[in-house]
């Protein structure tokens, strides 16, 4: 049987771990799907700069529309990131009928509504595997290994980037400015590292998780958003003395009022298997009706760890074409015309418990007024935790956990408890999960 022809637009880390993988494992990747796979040819801004693959096969171009325009080329493997030049690519082949492979989670995100459309109506499959953590197979697992459950809620450390500078601010005490500078020096993260730490790359990710996961539209813009740039040293030490670590978490939750999408520093159980993934790993829990909770761990970017999700792809798209078009796996896992437009929670109806963090006078009555600012609000305490004052200092840090409220109670109690005079400077306030 002739080999299935694949265009890769992009030849940089990705582009060229993935043009490594295909060539290294040829044989048993045939085996796997039943067609030799072969790049025939390949884009990138500068064809004579040395690659980390063998290109003495590839045909090398620097306009990417010459690949997608390929008569040969059956699918395209869409690489070079961003969402101009990308989706205009990604369209063009479609229209052609060709398939599409992607590893670009804000092409997806804030696009995936129309190109999934376009998809079904010409009949092809575009494949999204490697846009979400890396080469963790979180997409399959959802969307065909879970596909028999109900999933109530999945919570993610989805961005490396974040998931390592607050290790290290917990490992080594370090400050959130000084490890983002070692990220930074690492190529953990880019000179502008906004979409890592304010949380936009974990929102892009999460808002596809939640598509496949609850059969809803891809809603990137619905996402909350909030970065750890505001997480202090002292507060992760006291998240530790309360047997809690504090991840970056992207959390989508159906409840009865509609879906929660969410990002932001969470307070976790360091009990709880997700709170002891340190560094840049990532790792994904899910929990669904008939398995209950499941993890996926692994590397979440890298050459080769992303390469391997956009090979599953490719291998994916290679079965289905020698099968009916008609009935491949849907590609937000529901039927397109079962997609249901859920109302997607404001954050100020979420439900959750939370760790404040307040500098307060050091002098009786203090706490006494702060409780029942609180119990206004009909919020019961958790746990509180008073450290002693620094030398010469007349205030006192106090670490107050909540139980679960609704976040617009609690942000009426925080207003009040920063209006008394006892009270010095704003809270901090983070969200708390116990993950059960």
């Amino acid at each position: 049987m002739e080999s299935v022809k694949v265009g890769l637009l992009g030849l940089g880390t990705v582009g060229g771990g993935t043009a490594n993988v295909l060539q290294r494992n040829a044989d048993e990747i045939a085996r796997r799907a039943g067609r030799e796979i072969q790049v025939v040819c390949a884009s990138a801004r500068d064809i004579t700069r040395s690659r980390g693959c063998d290109v003495d096969t590839i045909r090398l171009t620097t306009d990417p529309m010459e690949v997608v325009c390929d008569p040969v080329v059956e699918i395209v493997v869409e690489l070079i990131g961003g969402t101009t030049l990308a989706l205009e690519l990604v369209l063009k082949a479609i229209e052609q009928g060709k398939h599409v492979v992607t590893a670009n989670k804000a092409l997806i995100a804030l696009h995936g509504n129309e190109i999934f459309a376009k998809a079904n109506e010409k009949g092809v499959m575009v494949a999204f595997e490697a846009a979400v953590a890396g080469g963790i197979p979180i997409i399959k697992a959802i969307r065909e290994g879970l596909t028999g459950n109900q999933i109530n809620w999945l919570a993610g450390i989805i961005n490396g980037t974040g998931n390592f500078i607050l290790t290290e601010m917990r490992d080594k005490g370090r400050a959130f400015d000084d490890v983002l500078k070692e990220a930074q020096a690492r190529g953990y993260a880019e000179a502008d590292p906004t979409f890592d730490v304010e949380g936009i790359d974990a929102a892009h990710k999460l808002a596809i998780l939640a598509s496949i996961a609850f059969g809803i539209p891809l809603q990137f813009e619905k996402v909350f958003t909030e970065g750890i740039g505001n997480v202090a040293r002292e507060d992760v030490v006291y998240a530790e003395e309360l047997g809690y670590r504090i991840k970056h978490l992207g959390i989508a939750r159906k409840t009865s009022q509609g879906v929660e999408l969410r990002v932001h520093p969470t307070l976790i159980p360091e009990k709880r298997l997700i709170a002891n993934v340190d560094g840049v790993m990532n790792a994904v829990l899910v929990d669904a009706d008939a398995v209950g909770p499941t993890l996926y761990y692994g590397a979440g970017a890298g050459a080769e760890p992303t390469a391997s999700a956009v090979v599953a792809d490719v291998v994916d798209v290679v079965r289905m074409l020698t099968s009916d078009p008609e009935n491949h796996v849907p590609h937000l896992a529901f039927q397109a015309d079962a997609l249901t437009d859920t109302t997607v929670l404001p954050i100020e109806a979420v439900v959750t418990a939370y760790y404040l963090r307040l500098c307060v006078d050091d002098k009786p009555g203090v706490l006494a007024d702060i409780a029942r600012l609180l119990a206004d609000q009909e919020i019961s305490i958790e746990a509180l935790l008073q450290k002693e004052p620094a030398e010469d200092k007349q205030v006192v840090p106090v670490i107050i956990l909540t139980q679960r409220v609704v976040e617009r109670e609690l942000n009426a109690a925080i207003a009040s408890i920063e209006a008394l005079d006892s009270v010095k400077g704003s809270a901090t306030k983070i969200r708390l999960e116990t993950l059960k």
